[in-house]
């Protein structure tokens, strides 16, 4: 049977929530869904496995073009604004090539999160329009007193030798509305009437922008020892080995 790993969804906003310790944890708010699968690629026909995945929203039907129109009128599925491919999870038993128990039309919730901790997420940064070096970079600037001036780029090449700036020099220039993968947040609550995911950490991008949100492809490794009470000391477990032995 094959399942879909991701889902499309929106930021909400940023909170904060205090676990049982007392300890303030940040924490972002995502509307997840209701999705809708909009076409599915397959081996034989497309060369890889994929699922086209719709956000469901409203979107008057005149803002959509023909062939959009012509693509989701073929399966009679609502008009839908943000649409992104996602991977498949297939079971092993079956033919991996074709994936079989998907089909267009089938819906996509926030219940596929269930079991998961940790969560890739995907959207576009904030534009921070013409910046200059030292808000795009981070350099140091340089001396603040004696009318020198704070925030320039300084000298960019030789005038000799090269005689020519170098591709990918650190300058001022168009800043963010970049594409940023945020990996391995760890997930804090679903919420399956409203359709809400809650994140610990922040998201890229701004309140009501855009995301794809997959299950974590590298989750980190599980680390043993560090569970409170249920942490074993090896000096005491030695020597309990000793004294049954």
């Amino acid at each position: 049977m094959a399942r879909v790993t991701g889902i499309l969804g929106k930021k909400v906003g940023m909170t904060q929530l205090f676990d049982d310790r007392g300890d303030v944890h940040p924490a972002t708010v995502l509307q997840a869904g209701p999705c809708v699968v909009t076409q599915h690629k397959t081996q034989t026909r497309d060369g890889y496995v994929a699922a086209q995945i719709g956000l469901v929203e409203f979107v008057k039907e005149s803002r959509l073009t023909k062939p959009m129109k012509g693509h989701l009128g073929k399966h009679n599925l609502p008009p839908v604004k943000f649409m992104r491919e996602v991977p498949i999870e297939v079971d092993p038993k079956e033919d991996p090539a074709e994936a079989n128990g998907l089909k267009a039309g089938d819906r996509v919730l926030v219940d596929i999160f269930d079991g998961e901790k940790f969560v890739d997420i995907v959207g576009i940064s904030k534009g921070r329009g013409f910046s200059g070096v030292v808000r795009r970079h981070h350099f140091r600037g340089g001396p603040k007193s004696h009318g020198s001036m704070f925030q320039i780029t300084g000298s960019i090449g030789s005038s000799a030798f090269p005689s020519r700036v170098f591709k990918g020099m650190r300058m001022s220039g168009h800043m963010g509305v970049d594409r940023v993968t945020v990996q391995n947040l760890r997930l804090l609550g679903v919420d399956k009437e409203d359709n809400l995911l809650v994140v610990e950490g922040a998201v890229p991008g701004p309140n009501g922008g855009y995301l794809v949100i997959t299950k974590a492809k590298k989750p980190p490794r599980e680390r043993r020892g560090f569970a409170g009470s249920a942490t074993v000391d090896p000096l005491k477990a030695a020597k309990r080995a000793a004294k049954i032995g």
